[in-house]
């Protein structure tokens, strides 16, 4: 009896998606809830189970067609069993091995298309490359790391002597590869490009900028770290601290925490703070739920739940819903500062940057001190430029002074 693979429901507002992966090949056993196929949104990437044991009688949708909701995909023969190939009447293997085949440079239909096409493109042995994607295939991004760390098509042997034709001033090394590369966007870079764009155009960003002295909050992280790691099974970041800052200078100040409908302003009253996390296709913004009613050590542990589930593709789309307000850290990177774009319909996004001994004059002296730059970029449609520079003011002087937090003050 054959078996409809449909594609599921995927989450509130997305209909469609396109099939960057099968794992199986028509005539392939599987085991039901294998992974069959993977399906990328414009949001995340879902895997496809197999609703039952069998072989996979038919693959109906191709890598890179879009699907939507509830379309068949392909079939499973239930309780069939995979034949042996084509030819082999003698099922006992010979003694000896086939002789091994030269690279053609081509990779299995099972490699999602961009990173086919590169390894096509430059005649790579797959083999030779390492994947990090999910259950070690190779992504992109592994082919192209692979291709900067030296790896690629070899090159050809230069001749003894150079043409005496061709001054050696002008002689120059061949480059092994392409000199272009194109690939096509996936669904997520598309979305992020369209948000960021329809951002821009749909809001009256403005964005304020502070320093903030991080001695205090170091000081303080470096005394209790060890404790609190030992006590909750969690290491003691800065972002706890800054997620429960914000969430005190939301109280303050309430637009900030608000967005635009239509012509009405809709006030929220609860704290989901969406925490910009990059991951292996880019950045995503997860939400720590009610993160006023979460300590320190709670959001620390839902943060970096949230933060394995990105690193390992498995972030889903109720993961990612419905936040009040953003924090960005760009100074795990090395950002020195930067002006945030908000991710509608929030009406603000906090900007963290990297840490920097600088001099300073504290008490009329000049000292050094670990600084920060804090950047807040926020909809001036609804948010007066006064609010949000005492906003940032807020929560410069709560992690200036951490016991501020802790009596809410």
């Amino acid at each position: 009896m054959a078996i409809e693979i449909k594609v599921p429901e995927m989450g509130e507002s997305v209909t469609e998606a396109t099939i960057s992966a099968w794992t199986k090949k028509e005539g392939d056993a599987v085991k039901v809830d294998e992974v069959l196929a993977i399906l990328e949104t414009d949001k995340v990437s879902l895997e496809i189970p197999a609703p039952t044991s069998g072989v996979l009688k038919s693959i109906s949708k191709k890598v890179g067609d879009v699907v939507h909701v509830r379309d068949i995909i392909g079939a499973i023969e239930e309780g069939a069993v995979a034949s042996a190939p084509a030819g082999s009447s003698n099922p006992t293997p010979k003694a000896e091995a086939p002789a091994a085949q030269p690279n053609t440079g081509k990779v299995n239909e099972e490699l999602p298309p961009a990173a086919r096409k590169l390894i096509e493109e430059n005649k790579l042995d797959a083999s030779k490359i390492t994947g990090t994607g999910r259950n070690g295939q190779i992504t992109k991004e592994d082919v192209i790391l692979y291709m900067e760390k030296g790896g690629g098509a070899s090159k050809p042997a230069a001749s003894a002597t150079p043409s005496p034709e061709i001054p050696k001033a002008v002689v120059v090394s061949a480059n092994s590869g392409p000199r272009e590369t194109v690939v096509p966007m996936t669904k997520l870079r598309q979305t992020i490009a369209n948000r960021l764009v329809n951002a821009q155009h749909t809001a009256a960003i403005l964005t304020t900028f502070n320093e903030v002295d991080m001695s205090p909050i170091m000081d303080l992280r470096n005394k209790y770290k060890d404790k609190f790691k030992e006590t909750h099974g969690v290491g003691l970041g800065f972002m706890s601290l800054f997620t429960k800052a914000a969430v005190a200078a939301l109280k303050a100040f309430p637009a900030i925490n608000a967005e635009i409908r239509g012509t009405d302003i809709v006030y929220k009253n609860y704290y989901d703070i969406g925490v910009a996390v990059g991951g292996p296709k880019g950045l995503v913004v997860p939400v720590v739920r009610n993160a006023d009613l979460l300590s320190f050590a709670g959001v620390e542990q839902e943060i970096a739940r949230l933060a394995g589930k990105v690193k390992d593709g498995k972030i889903s789309l109720e993961d990612m819903e419905g936040g009040t307000f953003s924090i960005s850290n760009g100074g795990v990177y090395g950002s020195m500062m930067s002006t945030p774009i908000l991710n509608p319909p929030q009406s603000g996004i906090l900007g963290m940057h990297n840490i920097v001994k600088r001099a300073v004059v504290v008490n009329d002296q000049i000292v050094i001190r670990p600084m920060m730059y804090l950047a807040l970029s926020y909809d001036h449609r609804i948010v007066d430029g006064k609010e949000a520079v005492q906003f940032l003011v807020k929560i410069k002087e709560m992690v200036e002074d951490p016991t501020r937090l802790l009596f809410e003050v």
